[in-house]
């Protein structure tokens, strides 16, 4: 949803960039789900009413309360708390505690929904896939049950074959296997037809209010054949849901139930099989929520069904087809934005009239109405900087070029905006007039950390009256993208106990450094038996490597790991020595993967390292197999030389935020990572195409290049704390591609010291001079 708001003529020209008005407003798109709630005491005979729309669960009833025999009986009242002592008997040896992996494992803690469709052979890769893709990405779990499998089973799915295709047997196997599997893992199973559609949203709201651990058998209750008891089964076609206590009870009498009770219908069987042996019946209304349902006739349009009842439905049925199944969906999601929109609205009107009564009184409520106001700086540094664009360029440029083309992303983020101020204009002004954009004088946009994308957008329109009159004017409009919900993505399981590999290449001009490496990593990793383990990799160039028997670059180093060696005799630290005019990334790393397992964890460092244990446990967590990679960006310190100058630097510790004041995280510098070795071996496979067209692909492409361009995996880019180095002045070998080439300068020269810092220094050499 982008808000708009028109702001005021403007002259068509470009001119400087006036004073912003603080009009826009937006924070996180959670803080809509304000609620309006009222508060009751006593007893009362009136039912939670929905006063935002028809959309809602609680809806009065006027069939009155159900009989106690379907409300569950008198022992599903809520859960009471129970204590469990700890007691530990001093006579019995003591047992380690077994942890599990999950805390909502050991506190108990069960997923809320899991949804089963009943399939068959025929519809499998038909209807079967059409519910997979409207339903199955808003629900936990969902299982696709059939009695014998399709030669080819659609992809994304997870289809379970009993091997039987009669429909009773289907509905025995499929009730048996949820409770034998997930019977102690979710609150409530829902069992539907793939012939039915089912209205994600509305259901898991109805699920989120039922009580856990009541005996509940809730759908479209129907008459059995005869009609002559009392007693309602429900009907497969609308779907019904079983709870988890229900489920366990109904167990034991399963294999009974299908030996005993005939029926043609799967739904009535187990109707007849509960309402026998648990003495439940099938019920649409429970704690005044009703279960909704619409039966859809043989020709009918979704897009010009407007009754109440098929709106408010959670379950359609009959769905002949798989387009019949997307027009529902696509119905009914529009029905749910516009609920959607007409409850904003109605909250915005709330919060106008309630922003009398706060101090601030109306100009209090900032524009859009009901989100915090724009970020407000406390210091200039802290000032959010407006990009300037046009149609065809943006002015604010990643490699700090002063004028670069819009494309991708950007180019379509633009057009997009554009596109949605014009239609505003017109949904505003219509039928008196109507605009048509000529093109964009100015533009301008910012990014609010606390609410979205912010942009003030000056537009040349032609506007028409209804009389056929056109006029070219210019209009200011302000508009927002906001920043949507917050979602968890869900990552795959990971432990700090992985070892990890160090990798250090080391070249001549870089041997002075280890010293100080092999010095932090003895005390950190060393010192406190951390699973870590450490390859070094001399490059020599092919003058140092013919003479090697006579003189070897790397004898001190080899003999500073003889010394560490003897120290802790049960390590041991290899070396791998490679000749090479071009010390690339990615050939290394060729040498180093195939002289390890696949499953292990790289780290590849740099001589300047200073390897501790908080940073290889983010490394161990942030880099997942198969998933993920991660590469670190370190902080740099600033030249004492010059920030310093006749004063002595601190001596905090490397990990106080002391440390990280005077220097910067390096961005332009990629030579720490973390990856597993299957993953750059399979990036490495996909890229073996290109080298055969491209011999140079290899000196002129980093690691991070390989993954980014061929691995497909998250590549995730972060400022790491723990990774702090001294100042140094890097060798920039130019053999390497101008673009690695040209970060290796850029991080050297913004590397040496805050402009403050070289501001001050110039005017104390300037001072210096003039005396």
């Amino acid at each position: 949803m982008t808000h708009f708001e028109e702001v005021a003529d403007v002259e068509e020209k470009r001119s400087t960039w006036p004073a912003l008005p603080l009009i826009l407003g937006l924070s996180l798109g959670c803080s809509l789900s304000l609620l309006m709630v009222s508060w009751t005491q006593g007893d009362t005979d009136d039912s939670c009413g929905d006063e935002l729309g028809n959309g809602g669960l609680f809806l009065g009833s006027n069939r009155g309360d159900p009989p106690e025999d379907q409300r569950g009986g008198p022992g599903n009242e809520d859960f009471q708390p129970r204590i469990v002592p700890y007691h530990k008997d001093p006579n019995k040896p003591h047992k380690k505690v077994l942890r599990t992996r999950y805390i909502h494992t050991e506190l108990g803690i069960r997923e809320r929904l899991l949804v089963g469709v009943l399939t068959s052979r025929a519809t499998l890769n038909t209807l079967a896939v059409a519910v997979n893709r409207t339903v199955a990405h808003h629900f936990h779990r969902t299982f696709f049950f059939t009695g014998l499998r399709s030669p080819k089973v659609p992809h994304g799915m997870a289809v379970v074959a009993h091997g039987d295709d009669r429909p009773v047997w289907l509905m025995y196997e499929t009730v048996r296997h949820l409770h034998q599997h997930y019977g102690l893992d979710y609150d409530w199973f829902f069992l539907a037809q793939d012939d039915t559609y089912i209205q994600a949203e509305r259901l898991a709201e109805l699920v989120g209010h039922l009580s856990a651990g009541q005996d509940l058998y809730m759908g479209r209750a129907e008459e059995f054949i005869g009609g002559e008891e009392r007693a309602r089964y429900c009907h497969g076609g609308y779907g019904y849901l079983l709870s988890r206590s229900l489920l366990a009870r109904l167990q034991p009498h399963l294999d009974t139930c299908r030996n005993d009770i005939l029926s043609v219908r799967p739904d009535e069987w187990l109707g007849r099989c509960i309402i026998d042996y648990l003495g439940l019946s099938c019920v649409e209304v429970h704690q005044e929520m009703t279960y909704r349902y619409f039966e859809l006739g043989k020709n009918a349009d979704p897009e010009r069904e407007d009754r109440a009842q098929f709106k408010n439905a959670f379950t359609v049925h009959p769905v002949s087809e798989p387009s019949l199944m997307y027009r529902l969906h696509k119905r009914f999601s529009q029905i749910e934005l516009d609920w959607t929109y007409l409850q904003i609205q109605q909250l915005q009107v709330q919060i106008n009239n309630l922003s009398e009564l706060t101090p601030e009184g109306k100009a209090g409520a900032t524009w859009p109405i009901g989100v915090n106001p724009p970020f407000r700086p406390k210091t200039r540094f802290e000032v959010i900087n407006w990009e300037y664009f046009t149609e065809e360029h943006i002015y604010s440029c990643p490699d700090s070029s002063p004028k670069c083309e819009l494309r991708g992303a950007d180019r379509a983020d633009v057009s997009a905006v554009l596109e949605t101020a014009v239609e505003r204009l017109n949904e505003r002004y219509q039928p008196q007039l109507r605009f048509r954009k000529r093109h964009l004088l100015n533009g301008y946009r910012r990014f609010d950390p606390t609410r979205g994308m912010e942009y003030v957008l000056d537009l040349a329109l032609e506007a028409f009256t209804q009389k056929g009159h056109n006029q070219v004017i210019a209009k200011r409009v302000s508009l927002l993208r906001p920043l949507s919900t917050i979602e968890i993505i869900p990552m795959p399981y990971v432990t700090e106990a992985t070892r990890v590999q160090v990798i250090l290449p080391v070249t001549a001009h870089e041997q002075d450094y280890v010293s100080n490496f092999l010095d932090m990593y003895v005390m950190n990793t060393l010192d406190t038996h951390d699973n870590v383990l450490l390859t070094f990799l001399f490059v020599y160039d092919p003058f140092d490597a013919q003479r090697i028997s006579q003189a070897d670059v790397f004898a001190g180093i080899k003999a500073m790991i003889g010394e560490v060696e003897k120290r802790y005799g049960d390590v041991k630290i290899p070396w791998i020595s490679v000749k090479t005019e071009v010390p690339s990334q990615v050939k290394l790393m060729d040498i180093i993967s195939k002289k390890h397992p696949v499953d292990t964890l790289f780290f590849l460092a740099s001589v300047w390292t200073e390897v501790n244990a908080d940073f290889l446990n983010r490394c161990r967590m942030n880099a997942i197999s198969n998933w993920q990679v991660f590469f670190p960006i370190h902080f740099q310190e600033f030249s004492p030389a010059i920030v310093y100058r006749d004063q002595q630097p601190s001596a905090a510790s490397s990990f106080t935020a002391e440390a990280l004041r005077d220097g910067r995280f390096d961005r332009h510098v990629f030579e720490e990572a973390c990856f597993y070795n299957a993953d750059y071996m399979a990036a490495r496979t996909k890229m073996a195409a290109d080298i055969l067209d491209n011999d140079e692909l290899l000196e002129s492409m980093d690691v991070y290049e390989i993954f980014v361009r061929y691995s497909g995996l998250h590549v995730f880019r972060a400022v790491e704390p723990a990774l702090v180095q001294k100042y140094v002045r890097r060798a920039c070998n130019p053999r390497f591609s101008e673009d690695i080439y040209h970060r290796c300068v850029l991080s050297n020269l913004e590397g040496l010291a805050s402009r403050s810092h070289l501001a001050m220094a110039l005017f104390e050499q300037e001072q210096a001079n003039s005396t």
